[in-house]
């Protein structure tokens, strides 16, 4: 599938995460139109460099995996910029570039996460589970203050929990990126969950 490409230097987007984006430059504005024409998804993909930091064409400074952006609404301001309301789907990888538009679009390919190959459907299920409420507790020590707020806030599906943490934690653009591309749900678990300090995974 094709799809047109909104790439942002440090948002990484996740499934099941609502997002508010500002629409301001007038080729995303373009895409704007076309998506609304349209009724289609477009993609978020990270801006690995900018052009202060590299002379290479776009479309060799952005990351060749993203996500589906799935527009839930479109407030048009008088000077022609939007604000919208986009929520994250499917994870996809970048086969191919084009720049035959205004902004860059890509032939992609859906990512679904693997299975746990070495456990049962009901085994890796209860894996995902475990380490997933492992995870959560660990981002409820980290913001005792926001307590509330988190429990109120936090989904109950694993794969929902760890796009939550995701979104939570302290995380560089790099390290978010490297739980998007997880091979298995539980490795992006375990992965979120290794960047929890100690310190909130051993408090009683």
């Amino acid at each position: 599938m094709r799809v047109p490409l909104f790439p942002l230097p440090n948002l990484v987007l996740f499934p099941g995460v609502v997002l508010p984006l500002y629409v301001f430059e007038p080729r995303y504005r373009t895409l704007l139109a076309d998506v609304q024409a349209s009724g289609q998804p477009f993609g978020i993909v990270r801006i690995l460099q900018t052009s202060k930091e590299s002379d290479l064409p776009f479309q060799d400074r952005v990351s060749r995996v993203g996500t589906l952006a799935h527009l839930r609404h479109a407030d048009p301001h008088e000077d022609g910029t939007s604000t919208i309301i986009i929520a994250g789907g499917d994870r996809f990888q970048v086969q191919e570039f084009h720049t035959d538009h205004p902004y860059l679009s890509a032939d992609v390919t859906l990512w679904p996460l693997e299975a746990e190959g070495d456990l049962s459907a009901a085994e890796a299920e209860g894996a995902a589970q475990a380490t997933a409420r492992e995870l959560l507790s660990a981002l409820l020590r980290l913001n005792p203050e926001n307590t509330d707020a988190l429990r109120a806030a936090a989904p109950e599906d694993p794969l929902l929990i760890a796009s939550f943490a995701a979104s939570v934690l302290p995380l560089s653009p790099e390290a978010r990126e490297d739980a998007l591309r997880a091979r298995t749900l539980l490795d992006r678990l375990d992965h979120l969950l290794g960047h929890v300090p100690t310190t909130a995974k051993t408090l009683n």
